[in-house]
């Protein structure tokens, strides 16, 4: 998918690992995706009626959202709530480096799939598990998913602006940032495993996850004297950097900061402001700051005059950071992403879809075969055949009892 890289002399860099994936929705599948970029083979094990996130679409391919994360997985539909369906599985398990799951806490228990019986099937299994808490007296029973999670963990309430009401992030920031570091954790187990020779259950809680990026906020918080705003709008969400903030041009709107000193005195002669360049009481961020109100005006009656195109090549020239606030639909064809194969077209006809790529980068590490996401139970034939050397007798009787 890459097209920038030249030839890697290496495989890929997880080929050989056998991923078992449990996950629903984002955080699991993000997790095992970025796996499966990396070399892992993946095979989705679903219920029946599949995973939730296909319920989003009545068509035979499911919805957009299911296709970009799930590509190049084998798809198995599996009935877990059977005794053969458990067996199957821990047959699988057998052979597998990891699992990886998010569901509620306890449904691998009840299903008599716990840690403890993994374990003592394969002791170099990883299980890598995504809670929305993790395992804590205070947390037990409750359920979370991205939003709940932006709401308890501090998302909603710093995002929006200070005279507006509380507003979750626009992306799925919490089930995102949670699969990727679930993701580091199964690295980090697969690794201490060439070491010790023993796998071990990792977790991630998604609050965890999320909560380090409230950095610059908790600083502005614990930084004041207690009257810091619980939302900033477009401005540094610790309110320590000025100008910092989406400023309006003729065509739309473009975001602009000042970090270092050059950056302000380069913007200033832009704007041709030269009172403000040589204001002794504006030369540092926290003198800015107190004149944010000031400075963001002056700001945004220079960019009101330019088109986004001019107003960035200025800046860019003058290299201060700035950058156009782009639609979804300039993103989605974004040359860049589209070269470096974060975003793709593959498949044909009904199975024609766009994807995810990975950022992962590795420069001698071959990439894998890519394909379209499984239809429902697409590849349980060949998993069942070619892992578990099931005979066709014994695949018909796992169809009629419903196992598979």
């Amino acid at each position: 998918m890459n097209t920038t890289r030249g030839p890697q002399p290496h495989g890929a860099a997880l080929e050989g690992v056998l991923v078992l994936d449990l996950g629903q929705i984002y955080a699991g599948p993000y997790c095992t995706h970025l796996l499966r970029s990396l070399g892992a083979t993946v095979i989705k094990i679903e219920p029946f009626e599949g995973e939730p996130i296909r319920w989003r679409s009545t068509g035979e391919t499911s919805g957009q959202a299911f296709l970009m994360l799930n590509a190049g997985k084998k798809g198995l539909r599996l009935n877990l709530k059977k005794p053969q369906g458990r067996e199957i599985f821990c047959q699988l398990v057998r052979q597998a480096d990891v699992v990886v799951e998010n569901f509620t806490e306890g449904v691998l228990e009840r299903l008599g799939l716990g840690w403890e019986v993994l374990h003592e099937i394969r002791p170099e299994l990883v299980l890598a598990s995504a809670r929305a808490y993790g395992r804590h007296p205070a947390a037990e029973g409750l359920r979370g998913m991205d939003v709940t999670v932006q709401a308890v963990s501090g998302i909603v309430s710093s995002t929006g602006f200070p005279d507006g009401a509380p507003v979750k992030a626009g992306g799925a920031v919490v089930d995102f940032a949670a699969g990727t570091h679930l993701a580091a954790a199964v690295l980090a187990a697969l690794f201490q495993r060439e070491r010790t020779g023993e796998g071990q259950h990792v977790e991630v809680a998604m609050q965890d996850a999320i909560v380090p990026t409230l950095t610059s906020n908790f600083a502005g918080l614990l930084e004041s004297d207690g009257t810091f705003p619980e939302r900033t709008g477009n401005r540094h969400g610790g309110l320590a950097i000025c100008p910092y903030n989406i400023y309006p041009v003729i065509d739309g709107w473009l975001a602009i900061l000042c970090l270092r000193p050059k950056h302000w005195t380069d913007l200033c002669r832009l704007m041709d402001r030269s009172d403000l360049a040589d204001d002794p009481l504006l030369a540092t961020p926290a003198g800015r700051v107190k004149r944010m109100d000031e400075i963001d005006e002056a700001v945004a009656a220079w960019t009101s005059g330019l088109d986004k195109t001019s107003a960035f090549r200025l800046l860019q020239q003058a290299e201060i950071p700035a950058a156009p606030v782009r639609t979804l639909t300039e993103v989605l064809y974004d040359p860049v992403l589209r070269d470096h194969g974060m975003l793709a077209e593959i498949g044909e006809g009904s199975r024609a879809c766009t994807i995810l790529g990975s950022p992962i980068r590795l420069a001698d590490s071959a990439e894998p075969q890519t394909w379209p996401a499984p239809l429902l139970g697409e590849h349980t034939l060949e998993v069942l055949r070619d892992w578990l050397n099931l005979d066709d007798g014994e695949i018909g009787r796992l169809t009629v009892d419903g196992v598979i």
